[in-house]
């Protein structure tokens, strides 16, 4: 009979390598799951670990029952995370350093994705950035990420706002940029996958991939604020140790990954779900979820250069204790073993 268990377990690991066994986070037996509302900033494929964990109940087997909701933008998100309307927020750091340095109380806690997934998708004439020259970009709002991205990229190639302009178009998304090129309000705008493939097909240009611009880049990343840090520290841990789960879950499963996102994006282009995939599950991943305090601190910067009045430093705003318990309890190396390291 303890060969036979033995066997069977052996088996187990190999055929379910999501599952994990030795995991301290689990709900306990009679345990009564806590209630927590999750909100992301916006609808993109990069939340596609924050989607498939919800769709496929891995909250729950933690002890955490997730209500989720989405808000549209950072600063309203922000503010509902800060009035304890949400406990948890799901967004781009990048959209969110510039309210965190400025005041707003919150934290950083975990980072699954780190870099940069925005393209620029021109029209036909416009093969280099340097074709902007005498044309413009589309954005979203002055200050917001998109606005301060193609600044970036203008600085990079040595063009300034008289050079290009910078059209701001309104909106909360890359939908109303993509649709003000479209439209020929401007010749090129930024986007992220899966957006870019449908750009390709209406045939515009992809440009230039601003990961390569080397900034100090956060994607998507887990905030948690002050109430859920101070009264709700177990609670908040397995919330980051199922969000740790399913960066593993969506890697071994694919398909489900790329069903999370469809179902949240209400797409069913299979090309722009792999592009989506391709970019969040893949490229950007960060299985330990930390969250770089060198990267928060040289985003703190762009934007204290851009204006920001920046009244916090990195490690008033970053809480990396639940990630790096995940490490310490043996949890990641459960979960992933040797893999974890690669």
């Amino acid at each position: 009979m303890r060969s036979f268990v033995a066997t069977f377990l052996a088996l187990a690991s190999v055929t379910l390598p999501w599952r994990v066994y030795a995991n301290p986070y689990l709900a306990k037996v009679g345990e009564a799951p806590a209630a927590v509302r999750v909100a992301t900033c916006a609808i993109t494929g990069g939340f596609i670990h924050l989607y498939a964990a919800l769709d496929s109940n891995l909250f729950d087997k933690y002890g955490v029952k997730v209500e989720f909701v989405s808000i549209r933008g950072s600063g309203v998100a922000l503010a509902a995370l800060a009035a304890d309307e949400i406990q948890y927020l799901y967004c781009a750091a990048d959209a969110t350093i510039p309210g965190m340095a400025s005041g707003s109380d919150s934290k950083l806690i975990a980072s699954p994705l780190v870099g940069l997934p925005w393209v620029m998708l021109g029209r036909k004439d416009i093969k280099r950035p340097e074709d902007l020259k005498g044309k413009s970009i589309a954005v979203t709002r002055a200050g917001d990420l998109t606005f301060r991205l193609a600044r970036a990229l203008l600085k990079k190639f040595n063009l300034t706002e008289s050079d290009v302009k910078i059209l701001t178009v309104g909106g909360t998304g890359q939908v109303e940029p993509f649709n003000a090129m479209r439209a020929g309000l401007a010749e090129a705008a930024l986007v992220t996958p899966p957006l870019d493939v449908r750009g390709r097909r209406d045939g515009f240009n992809l440009v230039y991939r601003l990961n390569d611009l080397g900034l100090p880049a956060l994607y998507s990343s887990l905030h948690a604020n002050a109430k859920s840090l101070k009264e709700r520290p177990a609670v908040t841990q397995k919330f980051v140790a199922a969000l740790a789960e399913s960066i593993l879950f969506v890697e071994k499963n694919p398909e489900k990954g790329k069903a999370a996102v469809s179902k949240a994006l209400k797409l069913n282009d299979a090309d722009a779900l792999q592009s989506a995939y391709d970019a969040y599950a893949k490229l950007l991943v960060n299985r330990r979820l930390l969250v770089p305090e060198s990267t928060v601190g040289s985003a703190i910067e762009v934007v204290r250069e851009q204006g920001t009045n920046v009244r916090r430093k990195p490690g008033d705003i970053i809480d990396n204790r639940f990630a790096e318990d995940l490490e310490k309890s043996g949890f990641l190396r459960e979960l992933w073993g040797t893999e974890i390291f690669r």
